[in-house]
């Protein structure tokens, strides 16, 4: 007769405990990443928001009634703005790069016109891919915003 070996030095009930153990682990390791990566784009006032977004209707819809026209040129580490439809517009200009999945990547800037009435914007690198540009004249009255796909020497119209 054959000794029977206790049940921790046989194969099959450490390989049937092991494969539960697995997915226990992967669950938690699931858990912490969910818990320390949390979702940027959901709002936590969205009443607020929405009321906002109302507002921002109103600007959009002034300057279009105004005729605000912009292009937007890319050169390099450069972009420039140049009016092209509306009243003459000569005050500092709020400029606004919001990328679509990554909100550190994002740009509020306010621009000054130089002697030709272009509104230059330096970068430290060249922007690519796609933005939500906003232009917003400085006294917020109206606003031009467009969804553009980057490129170099490329011009862009925003109305």
């Amino acid at each position: 007769m054959t000794e029977q070996q206790p049940w921790y030095k046989q194969f099959w009930p450490w390989f049937l405990i092991i494969l539960p153990l697995c997915a226990v682990i992967a669950s938690f390791a699931t858990l912490k990443i969910a818990l320390s990566n949390s979702d940027a784009l959901v709002a936590e006032d969205y009443y607020k928001d929405g009321k906002a977004i109302n507002m921002d209707l109103s600007k959009i819809k002034y300057a279009k009634q105004l005729g605000m026209q912009f292009s937007l040129e890319q050169h390099q580490n450069e972009i420039l703005f140049k009016q092209h439809g509306g009243p003459a517009y000569q005050a500092a200009l709020k400029v606004e790069f919001y990328h679509p999945t990554i909100a550190s990547h994002d740009l509020k800037l306010t621009l000054t016109a130089d002697a030709n009435q272009r509104y230059r914007l330096a970068l430290p690198e060249p922007l690519t891919g796609p933005w939500e540009v906003r232009l917003e004249g400085f006294d917020g009255t109206w606003r031009v915003q467009q969804r553009i796909e980057l490129k170099d020497n490329v011009q862009l119209w925003l109305n």
